[in-house]
């Protein structure tokens, strides 16, 4: 499974730079919406919850695609079809054409669950939580430069982000062409396969694994709480503190660094100190912490320290908890479990921005946030009761 360590840095460097892409429009889309298109609160987050949508149903249909013809091809196809969704929101004029730019967009980024059954082909279960953090570490830094990036384009107008974006999900994919070696050689060349987006059985024994149900449910309420704020956050600086789409960039280029910090070192070190559910609880702890405090940050200073103690908490629990899931997952359904996770976790950043547009326009710009924070409560009071030393047993966290 060591066979293809050099393409650690390859599969960082492919994300990193479709990341960068992503990260472009991330402090953007909601002021672009906002201003120039006079979109809702609640619309934003329409259009921020259909990328996410999109993904829940087609992460595990590319998953199972990875996992009988390859991760590779799966992965450049889907840089080309982000490419393009960049392009479409360059050009976008109305709600349904960017609504439909982020669709096509949600499409392209179903590919999250197969670019870590990639990091999951080539390491073995003791080095799983240090790739799966490197992956979010090249998640961290796609956030901390493209927002910058993002913020500064603007100024010259929306459309050049778009073409930014476009630009780097492009070169993503020539890079993954020319140097991202095949991982999974144990495909199944012409093999049949199910493209049902909905797999019953699949999902049942899936959940029947032992750990693994408990895992994708506490994974899936991590990500709701995170997502309230997808689509609010950038709003919250804009008509609550008067940030400018720089400012904004500067946060979420602020938060990408703790990011990149925490999972690109400190994590190696927490989990040398820390069994995986202590991690897990300090993780959820620093979470709900930043979550409840953004609101009341005051001023850029505050926001900006707040958003570090929430990132300094996810940048913990994601690889800790996608490591496990990944360690209980037999080793010949790595993209299966792993989309499967994906997509769930899609459906939470569906469901976390619709509630999030919805409180912060009719119930107060407080309660996205404060939503979030209940809910991390929630999840750790279920680490606390559920998640034991039988359920981490085949983990090497």
């Amino acid at each position: 499974m060591n066979r293809s360590k050099a393409s650690l840095p390859i599969i960082f460097s492919t994300v990193f730079i479709d990341l960068m892409g992503f990260g472009i429009l991330i402090p953007i889309l909601p002021t672009f919406a906002s201003k120039l298109l006079d979109i809702s609160d609640f619309g934003i987050g329409l259009i921020v919850a259909i990328y996410s949508l999109v993904q829940f149903l087609f992460n595990p249909v590319l998953g199972k695609i990875s996992d009988n013809f390859g991760r590779k091809p799966i992965i450049i196809v889907s840089l080309l079809i982000t490419s393009i969704s960049y392009l479409m929101f360059s050009f976008s004029e109305s709600f349904l054409i960017l609504f439909l730019s982020r669709m096509l967009g949600g499409l392209g980024g179903s590919n999250i669950g197969v670019a870590q059954a990639y990091i999951a082909d080539i390491t073995t279960k003791s080095e799983r939580s240090r790739g799966m953090g490197l992956i979010g570490a090249a998640f961290g830094l796609g956030f901390v430069f493209g927002p910058l990036v993002g913020g500064l384009l603007s100024e010259y107008g929306y459309a050049f982000a778009g073409y930014a974006s476009a630009a780097f999900s492009f070169t993503a994919m020539l890079f993954a062409i020319f140097f991202l070696p095949e991982s999974n050689l144990k495909k199944t060349r012409g093999g049949r396969i199910s493209f049902r987006i909905f797999d019953p059985e699949e999902l049942k024994s899936t959940f029947k694994l032992p750990s693994v149900g408990l895992l994708l449910v506490l994974f899936f309420i991590i990500i709701f709480s995170i997502a309230n704020i997808y689509g609010t956050f950038a709003l919250l600086g804009f008509k609550k503190f008067g940030f400018t789409d720089i400012q904004n960039g500067y946060l979420f280029g602020l938060m990408g660094i703790v990011s990149s910090v925490v999972q690109g070192g400190l994590l190696k070190r927490l989990s040398v100190w820390f069994r995986a559910k202590y991690l897990i609880l300090i993780g959820l702890l620093f979470m709900m912490s930043g979550l409840g405090l953004i609101p009341y940050g005051i001023n850029f200073t505050g926001v900006a320290i707040a958003g570090a103690v929430l990132n300094v908490g996810t940048g913990i629990l994601q690889p800790t908890i996608l490591s496990l899931i990944s360690s209980a997952a037999p080793e010949n359904k790595q993209g299966t479990i792993l989309g499967i996770n994906q997509s769930f976790s899609a459906l939470a950043r569906v469901l976390g921005p619709l509630w999030g547009g919805i409180a912060f326009e009719f119930i107060g710009y407080e309660f996205p946030f404060l939503t979030g924070a209940v809910f991390t409560l929630i999840t750790l009071l279920i680490t606390i009761k559920f998640l034991n030393k039988d359920t981490l047993e085949n983990s090497d966290v």
